[in-house]
């Protein structure tokens, strides 16, 4: 009897390990990924009704959905004065509640553009461009006109930008995008530079295009970028129109702010626009009698530095700001500081210099004197080598020095002390700056032909990835330009149409219906390798 039970354990035990271990080779682990987005499945009222006269709307999914980033996502147009409240947010739903706080314009075609705000509750595929549009009238405006933003300056666009449209009509002036909302509006999201603005209404509008760093559909120069077309636009158009939209940052006009003291001998004085005309002097609490001072730039920073002497023994500086034929008096208390700046000297270039280079150093304190006869440069062979030039940059702080360069070199400067003194009579203690050169073969040369320019002077730039200069050229009438010695690296050109000829870009001006200057990009990057010359023919599109 016994004997029969072991053997019946036996076999259940035998029965039980097949079955587990063909459960194990037979298990499921997992399926298809849903790629599939939420749909709408129903709404009240329906999407495109007309004669709408309610506060409420619902929208009906098909699956549990989720709503994310709808301050940003959410466009409405014409945009409202009280924002909808729409909910739930955050939490899984298979509907959307949107609760209507404005009043409605009559005779009006509303559109809510969700973006990709609204996707499913699993694996967060996005509805979209999912629209819902409703009228206050009798028929849904169908109208469209679209285009396309780029940066005025930059190869980049913006992204998250505003296009918006403006009714041409006798209320319309130019302060009218400062102050007020638009008739019309959509964005371009997070990856899209071009545009299309939808269920308008016939009639002519000015339109703008807005960074709007404040996402309240008004223009603030401080802060926002803004595209114009200087004429109305007519909708629907003669053509199949595509808008192009230049976005530029004006250059606001010159503004001091009140200068505040950082340190025993210096003030710091915050500003609005372009500081290199502005001019500051600085008297006595009384304004009676003058003080020696320096203005220099706060590298990073919309400042300037103004520099004092050491133990003034004021209460208080007057500090006249002369810009825009415009003076302005600031009144500054002096404290007592125990830290004071001292003169330090610094290299730009450390070890090694490129051919197309400037030895540049740096310095803490503002220099007043330069004495060339105790700076001394020397070769490897310790021959010595004429310096071309000396040229010290007070407001930026910055001393280039430029000399014949030959390959494979090594040079020694030697600055002695007194080489160069500071506003307060401190002088460098011996310097020296070890430099060396590359062989030619190392470089490249890129040599470029303009096609098809339309007008000079302009300026033919050579950008590296992150759009700094790395070589320029000013041209009036040249149309092979040569730029040795480049480094080997992907680049990217870039030609200014200096229109004013003041040897740069200027932005535009709404208010002075001044568009800024043109700049035009070579479509590729142009890579260049050591020891190679490259060829590269510039079509500027000129005709």
């Amino acid at each position: 009897m016994l004997k029969k039970i072991v053997a019946f354990i036996f076999i259940v035990v035998m029965a039980v390990t097949s079955i587990t271990g063909c459960a194990r080779r037979g298990s499921i682990s997992g399926g298809l990924k849903d790629t599939i987005p939420p749909v709408m499945v129903g709404s009240s009222p329906k999407n495109m009704t007309t004669d709408f006269k309610g506060k409420q709307i619902r929208i009906d999914f098909n699956e549990y959905i989720k709503v994310k980033d709808i301050n940003k996502q959410l466009i409405i147009s014409p945009p409202m004065d009280y924002a909808p409240d729409i909910y739930p947010m955050g939490s899984a739903s298979r509907y959307i509640d949107i609760k209507i706080k404005d009043t409605l314009k009559p005779n009006t075609t509303y559109s809510f553009n969700f973006g990709q705000s609204i996707t499913d509750n699993n694996e967060g595929n996005p509805y979209s461009q999912f629209k819902f549009i409703f009228s206050t009238g009798s028929y849904i405006d169908s109208l469209a006109v679209g285009g396309m933003i780029k940066d005025a300056y930059s190869r980049k666009a913006d992204n998250f930008v505003t296009v918006m449209l403006y009714e041409a009509n006798e209320t319309y002036t130019d302060s009218t995008i400062y102050k007020e909302k638009p008739r019309y509006v959509t964005n371009t999201l997070d990856s899209l530079t071009n545009f299309t603005l939808e269920n308008l209404k016939e009639g002519k509008y000015y339109i703008f295009a807005l960074k709007d760093k404040g996402n309240n559909y008004v223009y603030n120069p401080k802060s926002d970028k803004i595209a114009f077309l200087k004429e109305p636009i007519n909708v629907p158009n003669d053509s199949l129109i595509l808008y192009q939209l230049s976005l530029f940052k004006e250059q606001l006009p010159l503004k001091p702010l009140k200068p505040s003291q950082i340190s025993s001998n210096r003030l710091v004085m915050g500003y609005e626009g372009d500081p290199r005309t502005l001019k500051a002097k600085v008297k006595n609490g009384t304004g009676t009698q003058d003080i020696p001072s320096v203005l220099t730039n706060l590298s990073g920073k919309d400042s300037v530095q103004v520099w004092l002497p050491r133990n003034i023994e004021q209460d208080s500086v007057q500090v006249s700001v002369n810009y825009r034929d415009t003076i302005k008096d600031f009144v500054v208390k002096i404290k007592e500081m125990k830290a004071a700046d001292s003169l330090s000297i610094t290299a730009v270039q450390k070890g090694g210099l490129h051919f197309r280079q400037r030895f540049t150093l740096n310095t803490s304190t503002p220099i007043v004197t330069i004495d060339t006869t105790k700076i001394s440069l020397i070769n490897k062979d310790l021959v010595a080598v004429k310096i071309n030039s000396v040229i010290y940059n007070t407001f930026e702080q910055k001393l280039e020095i430029d000399f014949p360069k030959e390959e494979s070199q090594k040079y020694n400067f030697t600055f002695l002390p007194g080489a160069l003194t500071d506003f307060y009579e401190k002088s460098n203690d011996t310097l020296t700056f070890n430099l060396s050169t590359r062989t030619y073969s190392d470089y490249g040369n890129l040599r470029v032909t303009l096609q098809n320019a339309k007008r000079f002077p302009l300026i033919l730039e050579v950008l590296n990835a992150s759009e700094e200069v790395k070589a320029s050229y000013y041209s009036k009438g040249e149309t092979n330009i040569v730029f040795d010695a480049v480094l080997p690296d992907q680049y990217v050109l870039r030609v200014i149409y200096d229109d004013n000829g003041n040897g740069e870009w200027d932005s535009g001006n709404f208010l002075e219906k001044r568009q800024p200057e043109e700049v035009i990009y070579f479509p590729n990057e142009v890579q260049v390798r050591a020891n190679w010359d490259v060829d590269q023919p510039f079509n500027l599109g000129g005709g």
